[in-house]
């Protein structure tokens, strides 16, 4: 499993328009073959900060996401609204249970 986590900050007054276009993108992004989860979270402490959380069964499937039009738009639509480069951070991760 490969887990990206990506960090970024956007001036407090486009935060709301950035998670609208991460909420827009996320039935997509979790259609993309060999994903397992996509989460978006506004922090709670810094109105600038937004973190994604992503789940991928395999390397070639996070791969297909960095090459779809889903991630081109993203780049498009946040870039512009960032004000700081995102830092992203990725993990290869094995699952040793799911309690629940």
């Amino acid at each position: 499993m490969l887990i990206a986590m990506v960090d970024f900050t956007v001036a407090a007054a486009d935060r709301p328009s950035a998670l609208a276009h991460l909420d827009q993108e996320r039935d997509q992004v979790r259609a993309m073959p060999g994903n397992a989860a996509y989460r978006v979270y506004a922090s709670r402490e810094d109105d600038t900060a937004i973190t994604i959380v992503h789940e991928w069964h395999d390397q070639a499937s996070f791969a297909g996401y960095l090459e779809s039009p889903s991630f081109t738009r993203s780049g498009r639509v946040l870039r512009p609204m960032m004000t700081s480069a995102p830092v992203s951070r990725r993990f290869h991760a094995e699952l040793l249970e799911t309690v629940g």
